[in-house]
């Protein structure tokens, strides 16, 4: 299996400054998972504030916490992190390709178009238009700009492998072009987009197609995308082939069968058929399955080569995500047990667990992706490891912080209701882990501001700089 780069090996050298309009797909996305990142732990830290003073926006409607928390979980989602991963794609997919991307003039309208659906998502949901559901608020014009957006990426991508000089498609191009159009599937299904007066169904039905979007949004969107960055960073960075390529297809196919069908597993405490449950927990508990067979692979290509890790800030980033996802995983399949969400749903544990996988895993995929391509879309190194380094320690403690205090919150709300205490009563003793929880999100914020600022100045050099 040959290393994934094939850098030295295609017809562009590996350490070329690329000329104008070169990346400039990737380039864009970019910038906008840097800013939104911004713009969403603004979001979330207003909201966690909010928690521990209710009163904070007073008559601004625009601020309230039931406004900023959707918000918070599209930007990141949308904004931050699936602009990430992308925008590492839409480098690695051309050089593992050994062609050019099929139009970046397509992608440049891609680009705009994602960030366009993004402001109308703030202007929006700020104004109160939402479709009241989990993950599917935006109402329906912005629904068919996002399904449109990934309709473009997948066309630009498809058309590019369609071109391709080389004739192995390594398994990071399966994992990014499963994403893009099964996200637009179920995005198009979980939204009921086909009634655009409700974008809802009615009754049971709905909640289960609502689950399988919400539950498939992170299996089918955020992990794939997450995996093909692993994929191509960690082997890049020990300079050693991937360990298994067997392993790499089992891990994809079994995640595309499997997580398909565990969304349910949000629905257990109501009536929906019992078969559906029993196939929801039990994919739940077999997703051991692609998980380790992806972790596996990854860790064994890594397996003596830690130094190297290390010394790479994006696989750094890489590195720890895929040792969320592996925390994250596990948790997931304890909790889709019913014993254990007698304790564990709709409290603070889940939550915990929501920021486990998107920041933890994703988030910090997406943002190793980042820092892996910048130098080699830019043609000039990056302006600062110290940055980086600082950013990777403040979201790291950040996201760490998160699951103790969240997972603590969780079990004390959990413990209490199921011995029939009432809600107003916990919450003075849940108050004290709200400030932490707010303390901590300030710490992922300031990591939002230097990352923006470290990947600016190096994709844009004062006059003067290096070149």
């Amino acid at each position: 299996m040959p290393t994934p780069p094939f850098e030295g090996k295609g017809k562009r050298p590996a350490d070329e400054i690329p000329e104008p309009g070169r990346y400039a797909t990737a380039r864009g996305f970019c910038l906008t998972s840097a800013f939104w990142m911004i713009v969403a732990a603004s979001a979330g830290l207003l909201g966690a504030t909010e928690l521990i003073a209710p009163d904070l926006p007073g008559s601004l409607a625009w601020l309230s916490f039931g406004r900023i928390r959707p918000v918070h979980i599209n930007l990141v989602l949308f904004g931050f992190v699936t602009p990430g991963l992308l925008g590492a794609a839409f480098y690695y997919v051309p050089r593992l390709l050994r062609t050019e991307l099929f139009s970046e003039r397509l992608g440049r309208l891609t680009v705009l178009a994602w960030n366009g659906a993004l402001v109308a998502i703030v202007v929006s949901l700020c104004m109160g238009y939402t479709q009241g559901r989990e993950y599917a608020e935006p109402v329906w014009p912005i629904d068919v700009l996002v399904v449109g957006a990934f309709g473009l990426i997948f066309f630009n991508l498809a058309l590019t492998v369609k071109n391709r000089e080389e004739p192995l498609l390594y398994v990071s191009i399966w994992y990014v072009l499963a994403a893009v159009i099964l996200t637009a599937v179920t995005y198009a299904l979980g939204n009921v987009i086909w009634r655009p007066d409700s974008g809802a169904l009615s009754g049971i039905p709905d909640a289960i197609l609502l689950w399988f979007y919400g539950h498939n949004v992170f299996g089918l969107l955020l992990t794939p995308l997450s995996a093909g960055v692993a994929y191509y960073v960690i082997p890049r960075a020990c300079r050693a082939p991937l360990y298994s390529h067997t392993l790499s297809l089992l891990g994809f196919w079994s995640l595309l069968v499997i997580y398909t069908h565990i969304g349910t597993h949000h629905l257990l405490q109501v009536p929906v058929p019992t078969w559906l449950k029993v196939i929801a927990v039990t994919d739940s508990v077999a997703m051991v399955i692609p998980v380790m067979a992806f972790l596996i692979n990854i860790w064994y290509t890594a397996r003596g080569r830690l130094g190297e890790i290390h010394a790479d800030i994006g696989a750094k980033f890489v590195f720890t995500g895929t040792v969320m996802y592996f925390f994250v995983s596990i948790q997931g399949s304890m909790m889709s047990l019913p014993q254990v969400q007698r304790v564990t749903h709709f409290n603070n544990w889940v939550v915990g667990h929501a920021h486990v996988g998107v920041l933890g895993f994703a988030g910090m995929i997406a943002i190793g992706g980042l820092y892996a391509v910048l130098p080699k879309i830019s043609g000039r190194p990056l302006f600062s490891r110290f940055l980086a380094d600082l950013q990777y320690w403040l979201i790291l403690i950040g996201v760490t912080g998160f699951t103790v205090v969240l997972t603590v919150a969780g079990l004390i709300q959990g413990n209490a209701w199921l011995n029939g205490e009432t809600v107003y009563r916990v919450l003075g003793e849940i108050h004290m882990y709200y400030i932490v929880r707010a303390g901590l999100g300030l710490m992922v914020f300031s990591a939002a501001l230097i990352g923006m600022y470290n990947m600016a100045r190096t994709l844009f050099p004062r006059k003067g700089g290096a070149p």
